[in-house]
């Protein structure tokens, strides 16, 4: 499955996606705020991530930054389970930190949840990372007034996680991004997006 939004194209992850993958993740600064990454994040584990199967019901993506040349791996996001839950996750290298692109995904990813079934999504993020604050409550995510703690693989120790969630019912057909499935070979398809 893939998706375009206006300045992005996400994608499954491929092998070859190993090395600009750690290159964009290996940052203490990220992968602190995020649950399941661990620090230091090596290649090897940017070689399991790329290579890992994709779940079509929690589908994972890589944010690549359209541009005139080759796209650039700019980060992450997509779909996973919590307490039986679908969680949206994401994550933006740090050049591109504050210029929208989590929003953007974001909005993508919640289209593609809807599209696939999902009727509600659930978030968090740890207390100390308010950016994140910011984000989900731009993608009409609303506070439960509960938290809870979640380890991190980065930290190495649990951290209070304010929740959130989001009605995927209430969220207008506008917001389903243009999307499509492996009709053809993956590779082909993403040679078409990029001619388009």
């Amino acid at each position: 499955m893939f998706a375009r939004t206006e300045r992005l194209l996400l994608r499954p992850s491929w092998p070859e996606d190993a090395q600009k993958l750690h290159q964009a993740i290996a940052d203490e600064g990220i992968v602190r705020n995020l649950v399941r990454a661990p620090w230091p994040y090596t290649h090897e584990e940017a070689v399991r991530f790329a290579t890992m199967d994709h779940d079509e019901i929690f589908p994972s993506f890589l944010l690549m930054l359209r541009t005139d040349d080759a796209p650039r791996l700019i980060g992450a996001c997509g779909l996973g389970q919590h307490n039986g839950e679908a969680e949206l996750g994401y994550w933006i290298a740090r050049p591109y930190w504050g210029l929208g692109f989590a929003t953007e995904a974001g909005r993508a990813v919640m289209g593609i949840a809807k599209a696939i079934g999902h009727k509600k999504l659930v978030a968090g993020h740890f207390i100390d990372n308010p950016a994140s604050s910011g984000v989900l409550r731009k993608l009409g995510f609303r506070s439960t007034g509960k938290s809870e703690l979640r380890h991190s693989k980065g930290r190495g120790e649990s951290m209070t996680c304010a929740l959130y969630e989001r009605s995927l019912e209430d969220a207008g057909d506008d917001e389903v991004p243009s999307i499509s499935s492996r009709a053809f070979s993956i590779r082909d398809y993403f040679e078409r997006l990029q001619a388009a």
